[in-house]
């Protein structure tokens, strides 16, 4: 198992094709207009447009209107959606297609008991607490996290992670899947493709030396 790669809040097509280039999993828009790294959904989905044919685009959502998130699968035709905020399992599930849901980790967040809420998630999102929502920039706990395998659940690990940290973050944890945006940025929403092509480098060499120990 590799561990897979989710490179978020792109608003540029620079910034997409450097993810291109560096071998990203999935790409992500975020559709929240609070947020520094906000794009409309027609930019989102030009933008997708310029993603290779293995590469997913995600949409980030927090706390949408239905037909925001229906508008953004008709636009994007193969879109993975990620809900953000305080969606609850019957909401996420009712457009039939697949999503990740995001927690927010702090003390008291029992995320085995989510989990069981939402089994029909692709993977959950597990990012650092913020008063407000998306992301802070900033790492938890990581002893809050259970075991993968007590989970039953893929876990993608977001939250702080830049290329310094992010072999020691698969090494201790091994995620199904690692998220990043500031971390790969030079200021608040500003991609840097040099910092892009690093971290994927830095997740490649971090899953090499797991599998030749």
């Amino acid at each position: 198992m590799r561990t897979r790669i989710k490179l978020c809040g792109m608003r540029t097509e620079e910034a997409v094709l450097a993810c291109v280039q560096a071998g990203a999993d999935a790409v992500g828009f975020v559709h929240f207009e609070p947020s520094p790294r906000h794009v409309d959904l027609a930019t989102a989905a030009t933008l997708a447009n310029r993603l290779s044919a293995f590469q997913t685009p995600v949409v980030l959502f927090v706390n949408p209107e239905p037909d925001t998130v229906a508008e953004a699968a008709r636009r994007i035709p193969n879109v993975l959606f990620q809900f953000h905020g305080d969606e609850p399992p019957e909401f996420c599930r009712q457009f039939g297609r697949p999503y990740i849901k995001a927690v927010r980790m702090k003390p008291g967040v029992d995320l085995k008991v989510i989990a069981r809420s939402f089994l029909d998630a692709q993977a959950l999102l597990v990012d650092s607490w913020s008063e407000g929502y998306g992301g802070s920039g900033h790492s938890f706990d990581w002893s809050l996290l259970p075991q993968p395998s007590e989970l039953g659940q893929a876990l993608v690990l977001s939250g702080g992670l830049d290329e310094s940290n992010v072999g020691q973050a698969i090494e201790r944890l091994k995620p199904y899947g690692v998220d990043v945006s500031s971390g790969i940025e030079s200021s608040k929403g500003v991609k840097d493709t040099g910092k892009i092509l690093r971290f994927c480098r830095a997740v490649q060499a971090a899953d090499c030396h797991l599998h030749n120990d």
